[in-house]
């Protein structure tokens, strides 16, 4: 059951293309982060100075541990997988603040998304607030 998973599962972790692009391109594993998610980069194949072109660039990518969900990627791992510095998060990262909260992964379209009171998912009906919107209605007062 477990390569026809990756065959068919391009949602939940890295699929058999992922896998198969990782070791043609000889990824080097260069860190995780705490939700577990594993980041490789490929060295770039030409020598010498980089020109700024895609294809000379060095390739970075991740492989996620469970959905693949892009706000999933910590920030200062999204700065280093879109080359806005090169050296490894960990190396330069201040100490965590007491205030900064745990990240919380995104619930739309999910069982814990947030339904304001009166949405469909919540029967559709809410307490009448001062000021509520009145139908126009012909004939009517204001006509």
């Amino acid at each position: 059951m477990g390569i026809l998973m990756k065959i068919f599962t391009w949602w939940d972790g890295a699929t058999i293309g992922t896998h198969l692009w990782a070791s043609r391109a000889k990824g080097e594993h260069v860190g995780t982060d705490a939700a577990g998610n594993k980041y490789y980069r490929e060295r770039a194949r030409t020598a010498g100075v980089n020109t700024g072109s895609y294809t000379a660039r060095e390739k970075r990518w991740v492989i996620y541990n469970g959905a693949n969900d892009a706000s999933r990627v910590p920030s200062e791992w999204h700065g280093w997988l879109h080359g806005t510095y090169d050296d490894v998060p960990e190396s330069h990262l201040p100490p965590p603040k007491v205030w900064e909260a745990d990240y919380t992964p995104n619930a739309t379209g999910t069982v814990a998304a947030y339904r304001p009171q009166g949405a469909l998912e919540r029967g559709g009906q809410r307490a009448r607030a001062v000021g509520d919107y009145e139908a126009w209605t012909p004939g009517g007062a204001n006509s």
